[in-house]
């Protein structure tokens, strides 16, 4: 699969490769802080990490949501959305911290949920 599925004028959605299901939203500007980022586009931005927190939680069941926004390597606005769980080999370590365990989880179909995703 593609790593980017959506793309636009404004805005990027991409996957990133991983155990679990992260998808991450970039903007197709340079922006460096949110706040230098356009109202309009702010607000799609937060109404779109909103419809894909809800829908993997319907999807996917996790045991949390983990949104995060950085750009110290990256220094432009980005934000990472990523379904964990609790057998997940990082939990409840961030993706970046310490590998806690190695365990192959049994999840739903990442193809599926992205298709369902983009009818939204």
């Amino acid at each position: 699969m593609n790593s980017i599925i959506f793309e636009d004028l404004e805005l990027r959605i991409e996957i990133e490769k991983s155990q679990i299901p992260w998808l991450k939203i970039f903007t197709q500007k340079p922006y460096r802080e949110m706040s230098e980022v356009p109202r309009d586009l702010r607000e799609r931005i937060y109404t779109l990490l909103d419809i894909i927190e809800r829908e993997m939680i319907a999807y996917y069941n996790p045991t949390k949501i983990n949104i995060a926004s950085f750009g110290n390597y990256l220094p432009a606005v980005h934000w990472h959305i990523m379904a964990r769980f609790s057998q997940d080999n990082y939990f409840p370590e961030p993706m970046w911290g310490t590998q806690q365990r190695e365990n192959k989880l049994a999840l739903p179909s990442l193809e599926i949920f992205i298709k369902k995703l983009l009818l939204i």
